[in-house]
Protein backbone atom coordinates (compact mmCIF):
# COMPACT_ATOMS: atom_id res chain seq x y z
CA UNK A 1 0.00 0.00 0.00
CA UNK A 2 1.20 3.52 -0.74
CA UNK A 3 0.32 6.82 0.83
CA UNK A 4 1.02 10.11 -0.93
CA UNK A 5 2.62 12.78 1.22
CA UNK A 6 2.19 16.31 -0.01
CA UNK A 7 4.95 18.90 -0.07
CA UNK A 8 3.97 20.01 3.44
CA UNK A 9 4.95 17.35 5.95
CA UNK A 10 4.02 16.82 9.59
CA UNK A 11 7.31 16.49 11.47
CA UNK A 12 7.58 15.07 14.98
CA UNK A 13 10.29 16.68 17.10
CA UNK A 14 11.56 15.17 20.35
CA UNK A 15 14.69 15.69 22.46
CA UNK A 16 15.88 14.33 25.76
CA UNK A 17 16.88 16.94 28.32
CA UNK A 18 20.61 16.79 27.52
CA UNK A 19 19.83 17.14 23.79
CA UNK A 20 17.23 19.92 23.85
CA UNK A 21 19.87 22.59 23.20
CA UNK A 22 21.15 20.65 20.19
CA UNK A 23 17.65 20.28 18.76
CA UNK A 24 16.84 23.97 19.33
CA UNK A 25 20.09 25.00 17.62
CA UNK A 26 19.36 22.63 14.70
CA UNK A 27 15.80 23.94 14.40
CA UNK A 28 16.99 27.55 14.49
CA UNK A 29 19.45 26.81 11.68
CA UNK A 30 16.69 25.09 9.66
CA UNK A 31 13.91 27.52 10.60
CA UNK A 32 13.10 28.53 6.99
CA UNK A 33 12.57 24.91 6.02
CA UNK A 34 10.69 23.92 9.18
CA UNK A 35 8.27 26.85 9.10
CA UNK A 36 6.59 25.56 5.92
CA UNK A 37 5.82 22.22 7.57
CA UNK A 38 3.50 21.28 10.41
CA UNK A 39 5.40 20.64 13.65
CA UNK A 40 4.39 18.40 16.53
CA UNK A 41 6.55 17.93 19.61
CA UNK A 42 6.54 16.55 23.09
CA UNK A 43 5.91 18.97 25.99
CA UNK A 44 8.91 21.07 26.94
CA UNK A 45 10.59 20.59 23.58
CA UNK A 46 7.50 21.96 21.83
CA UNK A 47 7.36 25.01 24.09
CA UNK A 48 11.05 25.75 23.54
CA UNK A 49 10.73 25.32 19.76
CA UNK A 50 7.67 27.55 19.58
CA UNK A 51 9.42 30.30 21.53
CA UNK A 52 12.66 30.01 19.55
CA UNK A 53 11.18 29.71 16.06
CA UNK A 54 8.11 31.90 16.45
CA UNK A 55 5.95 29.28 14.72
CA UNK A 56 3.07 27.20 16.01
CA UNK A 57 3.91 23.76 17.34
CA UNK A 58 1.32 21.15 18.31
CA UNK A 59 2.44 20.30 21.83
CA UNK A 60 1.83 16.89 23.37
CA UNK A 61 2.53 15.80 26.93
CA UNK A 62 6.10 15.71 28.15
CA UNK A 63 7.79 12.47 27.03
CA UNK A 64 7.90 10.80 30.47
CA UNK A 65 4.26 11.79 31.05
CA UNK A 66 3.02 10.05 27.90
CA UNK A 67 4.13 12.37 25.10
CA UNK A 68 6.25 9.68 23.45
CA UNK A 69 3.22 7.39 23.42
CA UNK A 70 0.99 10.16 22.05
CA UNK A 71 3.46 10.75 19.24
CA UNK A 72 3.63 7.00 18.61
CA UNK A 73 -0.16 6.90 18.32
CA UNK A 74 -0.05 9.73 15.76
CA UNK A 75 2.52 7.76 13.78
CA UNK A 76 0.34 4.63 13.88
CA UNK A 77 -2.64 6.69 12.68
CA UNK A 78 -0.63 8.04 9.73
CA UNK A 79 -0.56 11.57 11.14
CA UNK A 80 3.23 12.04 11.30
CA UNK A 81 5.42 11.95 8.19
CA UNK A 82 8.92 12.22 9.70
CA UNK A 83 10.51 12.06 13.14
CA UNK A 84 13.51 13.96 14.46
CA UNK A 85 14.39 12.53 17.87
CA UNK A 86 17.61 13.73 19.45
CA UNK A 87 17.96 11.09 22.15
CA UNK A 88 20.72 10.84 24.68
CA UNK A 89 22.61 7.55 24.31
CA UNK A 90 24.64 8.19 27.48
CA UNK A 91 21.81 8.87 29.92
CA UNK A 92 19.33 6.30 31.24
CA UNK A 93 15.74 7.45 30.76
CA UNK A 94 12.91 6.53 33.15
CA UNK A 95 10.61 6.18 30.14
CA UNK A 96 13.04 4.12 28.04
CA UNK A 97 10.36 1.56 27.06
CA UNK A 98 8.28 4.42 25.62
CA UNK A 99 11.29 5.71 23.69
CA UNK A 100 11.92 2.27 22.21
CA UNK A 101 8.24 1.91 21.36
CA UNK A 102 8.23 5.27 19.57
CA UNK A 103 11.25 4.35 17.48
CA UNK A 104 9.76 0.91 16.76
CA UNK A 105 6.53 2.48 15.49
CA UNK A 106 8.43 4.87 13.24
CA UNK A 107 10.23 1.92 11.64
CA UNK A 108 7.07 -0.21 11.55
CA UNK A 109 5.13 2.46 9.62
CA UNK A 110 8.09 3.37 7.40
CA UNK A 111 8.58 7.01 8.30
CA UNK A 112 12.02 8.64 8.16
CA UNK A 113 13.72 8.92 11.54
CA UNK A 114 16.72 11.06 12.47
CA UNK A 115 18.31 10.43 15.86
CA UNK A 116 21.25 12.81 15.56
CA UNK A 117 22.12 16.07 13.88
CA UNK A 118 23.94 14.57 10.89
CA UNK A 119 20.98 12.38 9.97
CA UNK A 120 18.55 15.25 10.60
CA UNK A 121 20.64 17.46 8.28
CA UNK A 122 20.54 14.86 5.52
CA UNK A 123 16.80 14.33 5.99
CA UNK A 124 15.75 17.99 6.14
CA UNK A 125 17.90 18.92 3.13
CA UNK A 126 16.48 16.15 0.96
CA UNK A 127 14.39 17.39 -1.98
CA UNK A 128 11.76 14.88 -0.84
CA UNK A 129 11.00 17.10 2.18
CA UNK A 130 9.38 19.71 -0.08
CA UNK A 131 7.99 17.47 -2.82
CA UNK A 132 5.21 14.95 -2.97
CA UNK A 133 6.38 11.50 -1.96
CA UNK A 134 4.86 8.04 -2.27
CA UNK A 135 5.52 6.37 1.07
CA UNK A 136 5.07 2.63 1.06
CA UNK A 137 3.12 1.38 4.02
CA UNK A 138 3.68 -2.28 4.78
CA UNK A 139 0.63 -4.51 4.43
CA UNK A 140 -0.08 -5.90 7.86
CA UNK A 141 -3.34 -7.52 6.76
CA UNK A 142 -2.05 -11.06 7.27
CA UNK A 143 -0.95 -10.15 10.79
CA UNK A 144 -4.29 -8.51 11.60
CA UNK A 145 -6.28 -11.40 10.11
CA UNK A 146 -4.17 -14.18 11.64
CA UNK A 147 -5.91 -16.99 13.48
CA UNK A 148 -5.57 -16.59 17.21
CA UNK A 149 -4.98 -19.66 19.36
CA UNK A 150 -8.06 -21.01 21.09
CA UNK A 151 -8.22 -20.45 24.81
Amino acid sequence: MEYTLGPRKKIGLVAHDNKKGDLIEWARYNRRILEVHELVATGTTGTLLEEELGVGVMKLQSGPLGGDQQLGALIAEGEVDALVFFWDPLEAQPHDPDVKALLRLAVLWNIPVACNRATADFMISSPLMVEAYERRIPDYGSYIDRALPAR
